[in-house]
Formats: C-alpha cells, sequence, structure tokens
C-alpha cells in the first residue's frame, strides 16, 4: 500500500460494569471464542491472545482463542464470517480479507462481518537470517535482480500481505515481481523459523513480529517498509532510505465479527478494547513486542476496511496477482 490512512473514532457509548452484566444473564454469560486464523506466534496472535486475556479480566468471561489456520487465511476468516452473529465468536480479520477475494480463494469481504476494532497498522519489514550476506536492502535487491527465481520468500499465505510487500517492492524496482520465489506459510512465525533453518532467504514480515529473533541475533532487519523509520528499531532503514525507492506496505489487524452481529454487544467489545488501548497493559504488551499502537472504532474501521480493500485489488492488478 503506498498510502497510510490515519482516522480517529471515538466509542458511542459506555460499558457496562460485568458484575451488572453477569446479573442481568446478558452477553456474555458463557465463554466468547476469539478465531485467529493464522499460526500461533506471529503477530496476529500476540495481539489477539493479548487482547483476549484482557477481555476476560474486563468482562468476567472466558475469552477462548481458536486457532484456525488454512487455505492461505480462508479457514479462519471464513470460521468468524460463518458463525451465528449471537457475540460468542469475534476474531481476528486481517487485512487479507480484502485481497482473498481478489485472488478467486473466497468471496468473503469485509461487508460479511460486523467490524469492532483495529488493533493496529503494521509496517512491513525485510528480514533475512543473521549469517546472510546481505548486509543492506540493496545488496538483496541487486542479487534478487541478477539471479531471478534463485532466493525464497516467505511469511504468509498465497498471495497475503507480506507476498505483496515483496512483490511489490521488486516491481518498484523495475524487476519482477515473482523473482523471489513466494512459499506460503500459516505466517510470519512459521516462516521465520523456515528463514532460521535456511528454507527460505527473505521473510518479508512485519519487524515487530521478528522482534525476538532479532534480538537473539538469528535474523536481521535490512529496512521497514514505511515513511519512516519504526521506533522501536531506530537503526534500521527505511526502504526509501535503503533503496531511492517510494515503496510502502503496511498490514492492519482488527477484531471483527460475523454480520448482524447486536449492535449494542459491538459497542460494548469497541468501548472496552478502546479502553485496553489506553491502558498501561496494553503499551507494556506493544512495547516488549516493538509493535505501536493504533486504535480505531467500529465505524471509521468499516470505511478503512473497505478503502483498503480497494486499493490491494488495484496494486494487486498491476502485479498480475488478481484473478477477479
Amino acid at each position: 500500500m503506498k498510502r497510510r490512512t490515519f482516522l480517529t473514532a471515538s466509542a458511542a457509548a459506555t460499558l457496562a460494569a460485568p458484575s451488572i452484566v453477569k446479573a442481568q444473564g446478558a452477553w456474555p454469560n458463557r465463554p466468547v471464542n476469539v478465531v485467529v486464523p493464522w499460526g500461533a506466534g506471529g503477530g496476529t496472535d500476540y495481539h489477539a491472545r493479548t487482547m483476549a486475556t484482557l477481555l476476560e479480566r474486563e468482562f468476567r468471561n472466558p475469552f477462548t482463542v481458536v486457532q484456525r489456520t488454512g487455505g492461505s487465511g480462508v479457514v479462519g476468516h471464513s470460521a468468524i464470517a460463518e458463525a451465528a452473529p449471537d457475540g460468542y465468536t469475534i476474531g481476528a480479520v486481517t487485512v487479507e480479507i480484502g485481497m482473498m477475494h481478489w485472488q478467486g480463494l473466497t468471496r468473503l469481504t469485509v461487508a460479511d462481518y460486523s467490524p469492532i476494532t483495529l488493533l493496529n497498522l503494521i509496517p512491513a519489514g525485510v528480514q533475512v537470517a543473521a549469517n546472510s550476506r546481505w548486509q543492506n536492502l540493496r545488496q538483496l535487491v541487486d542479487d534478487v535482480r541478477a539471479n531471478p527465481g534463485r532466493h525464497k520468500s516467505s511469511g504468509t499465505g498465497q498471495g497475503g500481505i507480506w507476498h505483496l510487500a515483496i512483490a511489490g517492492l521488486l516491481s518498484s524496482m523495475q524487476i519482477a515481481p515473482n523473482a523471489a520465489p513466494w512459499v506460503p506459510s500459516d505466517g510470519a512465525a512459521s516462516g521465520l523459523q523456515d528463514l532460521v533453518a535456511g528454507g527460505v532467504d527473505i521473510v518479508p514480515c512485519a519487524i515487530a513480529e521478528a522482534s525476538t529473533l532479532i534480538r537473539a541475533g538469528r535474523v536481521r532487519s535490512l529496512a521497514v517498509m514505511t515513511s519512516s523509520r519504526v521506533s522501536a528499531f531506530p537503526d534500521v532503514p527505511t526502504v526509501k532510505e535503503a533503496t531511492g525507492s517510494d515503496w510502502t506496505c503496511e498490514s492492519f489487524l482488527s477484531f471483527m465479527g460475523p454480520k448482524g452481529m447486536p449492535a449494542e454487544i459491538v459497542t460494548r467489545l469497541d468501548t472496552t478494547m478502546k479502553r485496553i488501548m489506553e491502558g498501561p497493559d496494553w503499551k507494556q504488551a506493544m512495547d516488549a513486542r516493538g509493535f505501536g499502537i493504533n486504535y480505531m472504532g467500529a465505524a471509521d474501521l468499516t470505511t478503512f476496511a473497505q478503502r483498503s480493500n480497494e486499493a490491494f485489488g488495484g496494486v494487486m492488478r498491476q502485479l498480475g496477482i488478481a484473478r477477479t
């Protein structure tokens, strides 16, 4: 994506105290499933599990994370959309919801959900193994240009956000977008595991998702695909600084439920998550992994996701990835 969209929103109502909610027998009075479409250990999983834990404390009710991976994100996103819209199944709907249908993988779009809250905007980075001969992004790009097809990339499903990130970067530098062949994975965590094991050469995931391995000295980040450096990694240059390319790409991560969820439940969740994201526990969790904090409420999330869908459709058509 070549532009960052910043929208602001405020919650529309005040959350009833958890004890009152329970006493009235109102929602939630049984466990809420939180579906995660991507693998354990990645950025989506980290955000979802952190938020589920804090929601459980706020509502005094279980919020149970359920991993539903596979199908380049289709399995988990379908599980959210196809659940009963009663507030007892919500999940992590990611930027791929505006990408999968362009590839013909599913008919699902954001219109099939009840948007609740944006949890974060996450810029892509370019990660390589610590023992890689590439010391900077310019060296990597020049090598891929000279040896198309030799160096493999991974970090999400085929046609997912991180696939688009590297394809768009290469295309912006007049290199075939498939010059670094893509190896599909269930998410950044498994892609990074393959990187450390030597199975792939490049993982263009969020730098925050790689932060543990970076700090352990097993992975090196060469650049971030955003207009300014990431505060948690001030020594990592932007793509513009490293190569002169203007390419940027950011993922979004949100909580949504099935289409038709009661408005009062959406409002309660949105209001509570806003309060959580303004509190110290969320900040500490995000700082620990190098993530920023970007709240957006239900109304603005709907507009934002629709715009993201159209923007990615245009980019994917340009890169030859779209099939619809």
